[in-house]
């Protein structure tokens, strides 16, 4: 039921025609079907004729064959009584009803009396077909087949193989020409330089080239023996800052060298730890010296507990804790007590870090003044250093030195990190303690900061490579 409380209208079904809605159903004039009046009436159309017009025409297509129309078809094997052209609906309206409309194709209906005219509607479109489905059913789509490579494919193929060939030419000749050198890795604080000489770099000014050998005596012949006696090949040594020598030294070798338990409070244990560890440190240093033809001679060592005057001043000088090398005489220099607890407001090495190993590694950078004194590097440094017109341009040149030999003490502790022994954690403690050493505030900027103390230490050990301590050139930043 509707919300007014009355039935509403009968439902209209396809095919039936549209009433209005203003007019009274059923329309006025319009009979109701009667019951029948005897039990088999004769069977009758209920719709008339139409008065004019062709034969009726059956809706549906005549087959192919068949008899003439008119004429009863043949019986099938189950259907209605023979004489009827097609077997009747299972089911249909009751008698004197209007059949049911088939559809746009079927038999017109006769327009009610009072109705309005009706007006032809289209018939409705056809739903849209889904993508993908034809009009014989719901096959898929059929897949497409692989097309053979085309030109495109073909050129892409022989372009590609060409350029991965030149990328494994280019890399080939670049891993040949590393392996014929032994400098292979870039250094971590430089790399923006190459270990050799680059044209125009040469500094004629200072460097110095002399033979390290001497030749022996002219050949000579004698009466009882023709014999020619073959001089030494003569090495010829390149003592400038760039392009020295020593660069082609290449790693330290490691060395056994066993620190044991000392003290460094301890003078006489920290002075016998600090002779012993040199003499490792010429074992170390002198064999790749020497092939390079460069001369070897290990420096002294001059240890006291307090104070004391070397060939180049005192030491510690006032207000530093800091050894020092004499390059007059090739001699280390160095207070025990200093370096331990420190002297006047200069804090010492023991106050920073109590393991023997800060002090160790700082006569190792010692050592490294040492082996610029036997390359030439130390002259050069010195003769720059008196051309310098102004202080600052000194202090850089100071710095690049004590760089280097901080660079030169990493790769010594490095060679012996097996053996010393230095742990992991005791590495970690190295490389936080030259963080905490260099230029202090207030004092002049000669050593280099603080920052790149520990770059350079790490460069060392890590790189191991006498290269990679060319602190000549270095990015001032890196030097600073």
């Amino acid at each position: 039921m509707t919300g007014n409380g009355q039935h509403p209208p009968p439902s209209q079904g396809p095919g039936q025609p549209q009433r209005p809605p203003s007019l009274p159903w059923p329309p006025p004039g319009r009979r109701q079907p009667q019951p029948p009046q005897s039990q088999n009436p004769p069977y009758q159309h209920p719709y008339p004729s139409p008065p004019q017009g062709p034969p009726y025409q059956h809706p549906y297509p005549r087959p192919p064959q068949g008899p003439p129309y008119g004429q009863p078809y043949p019986q099938p094997p189950q259907g209605p009584p023979h004489g009827h052209p097609y077997p009747q609906p299972p089911q249909g309206p009751p008698h004197g009803q209007p059949p049911f409309n088939p559809g746009p194709q079927g038999m017109p209906h006769p327009q009610p009396q009072g109705w309005p005219p009706r007006q032809q509607q289209p018939p409705p479109p056809p739903p849209p077909m889904p993508p993908g489905q034809g009009q014989y059913g719901q096959w898929p789509p059929p897949r497409r087949g692989k097309s053979g490579m085309g030109v495109a494919g073909i050129l892409g193929a022989v372009f590609g193989s060409t350029a991965a060939l030149f990328v494994l030419i280019v890399i080939g000749s670049v891993v040949f020409k590393d392996s014929s050198r032994s400098e292979t890795t870039t250094p971590v604080a430089v790399p923006t330089y190459t270990p050799y000489e680059r044209p125009g770099e040469r500094e004629p000014d200072h460097a110095t080239e002399e033979p390290t050998r001497r030749p022996t005596q002219a050949p000579t012949r004698t009466a009882t023996q023709d014999t020619t006696v073959t001089p030494p090949r003569q090495v010829r040594l390149d003592t400038t800052l760039k392009n020295n020598t020593l660069y082609r030294a290449g790693a330290l070798p490691r060395v056994g060298c066993r620190a044991g338990d000392v003290s460094i409070f301890s003078h006489a244990q920290l002075k016998a730890l600090i002779l012993k560890t040199g003499k490792c440190m010429d074992r170390a240093w002198g064999p790749i010296l020497r092939e390079q033809g460069i001369d070897f001679s290990p420096p002294g060592y001059a240890i006291a507990s307090g104070r004391g005057r070397g060939a180049c001043g005192d030491y510690p000088s006032a207000g530093s804790m800091v050894p020092y090398y004499c390059p007059r005489n090739s001699t280390i220099y160095a207070s025990t007590s200093a370096m331990a607890r420190g002297n006047g407001n200069a804090r010492g090495y023991g106050q920073i870090i109590s393991w023997n190993g800060g002090i160790i590694s700082m006569m190792a950078h010692e050592y490294g003044h040492h082996v610029q004194n036997l390359s030439g590097l130390m002259n050069s440094w010195w003769s720059q250093t008196l051309e310098s017109g102004n202080r600052s341009g000194k202090l850089a040149l100071s710095r690049r030195l004590e760089l280097q030999a901080t660079c030169f003490g990493g790769m010594w502790m490095r060679s012996v990190a097996t053996s010393y022994p230095i742990s992991p954690a005791d590495r970690s403690r190295l490389f936080w303690f030259y963080g905490q050493v260099g230029d202090q505030p207030g004092y002049p900027r000669d050593h280099g900061s603080r920052a790149n103390n520990n770059r350079w230490f790490r460069q060392g050990w890590e790189k191991n490579q006498t290269y990679q301590c060319n602190t000549w050139m270095a990015p001032s930043p890196t030097t600073s």
